[in-house]
């Protein structure tokens, strides 16, 4: 399946900009430069996120909330998708799988120990642990690094110091998984630190900021990839990007009665505010042929953090 209806979201206690992320992540704005400033913006986002997780259980998302600890200090927790990646019932296996992710900042990788306890409660079949190549300063930081078509086992990944195709290949070759690496870029010729800022894949759409990827030959093999595996695309501007836009999540309710006609689940894509506000009422229209579109007000979250509404939520195929 492409989607899920359990996400594995990450309660902040010391959310606040990460020095250490800032370097390659052009969204980040240090809002947190003094204590005042610092606690303010930890309890403006701990409002943020209990409002996200209500809207998502309201909608009929099954959504586990691990608490943050102060200790050790771990600003990103709130993102928890790039630390680890659940698999299940891809490829008609029943098998569920664990994997861990190699981490670009020294401080997220203690975001992904905390994890460890959390998910232990999973009980999935097998667990790849990828994270022995910190060691050798290569990394790949989940599904931010990687853009997933679950249903057709292809990844889709824009290179960046974050994503390094040794790694990338030994995930590939654990999960039975296929793979297309390309250039991306924003508009002023910095490379995207995550696919996931420039694209999102669900099950009849593909969102997708065409423009960024800077290699013409590279952007007709994606177009190509997403069409035969029956993606209608739906392409964002730049200055949609910057706005989050490509930041999107398809879920689908678990609500009894949430079933279209068909029998089908409901189909839900996550979005910030801001992202939607971004969208033309065109776009908004032709992805709500297919989708509900679910769109929490996260605004401190994205200011501080760089990250969005996909980066709060780990799918758990479990």
């Amino acid at each position: 399946m492409q989607t899920t209806n359990k996400v594995l979201m990450v309660r902040p206690v010391c959310f606040a900009f990460n020095e250490q992320t800032a370097a390659n992540n052009a969204f980040q704005q240090n809002t947190t430069a003094n204590k005042e400033a610092a606690q303010k913006v930890q309890r403006q986002a701990l409002k943020e996120f209990d409002a996200y997780v209500k809207l998502l259980q309201d909608t009929g998302v099954n959504v586990i909330v691990a608490d943050d600890t102060p200790q050790p200090f771990t600003p990103d927790s709130i993102f928890p998708n790039n630390c680890f990646s659940v698999h299940c019932g891809e490829g008609g296996t029943t098998e569920s799988t664990l994997v861990l992710y190699p981490m670009f900042a020294p401080n997220r990788r203690e975001e992904r120990k905390k994890l460890m306890q959390k998910l232990s409660g999973l009980k999935c079949d097998k667990v790849v642990d990828l994270t022995g190549f910190e060691k050798q300063n290569k990394f790949l930081e989940g599904t931010g690094s990687m853009v997933l078509d679950r249903e057709h086992r292809l990844a889709f990944c824009c290179k960046s110091p974050r994503t390094n195709e040794d790694v990338l290949e030994k995930f590939a070759e654990r999960l039975n998984y296929d793979y297309f690496l390309f250039n991306a870029a924003d508009e002023n010729g910095t490379p995207i630190y995550h696919t996931n800022v420039m694209m999102s894949i669900g099950s009849r759409f593909a969102i997708v900021c065409l423009d960024s990827i800077t290699d013409l030959s590279e952007r007709e093999r994606l177009i190509e990839l997403l069409e035969e595996n029956g993606k209608e695309i739906v392409e964002i501007s730049f200055e949609q990007m910057g706005q989050f836009a490509g930041n999107m999540l398809e879920l689908h309710s678990g609500k009894a009665t949430d079933k279209n006609l068909d029998g089908s689940c409901k189909k839900l894509l996550v979005m910030s505010v801001t992202a939607k506000a971004a969208l033309t009422p065109e776009q908004i229209k032709k992805l709500g042929e297919d989708v509900t579109i679910v769109a929490p007000d996260i605004n401190t979250i994205e200011t501080a953090g760089g990250g969005s509404a996909r980066c709060m939520l780990a799918e758990i195929f479990a």
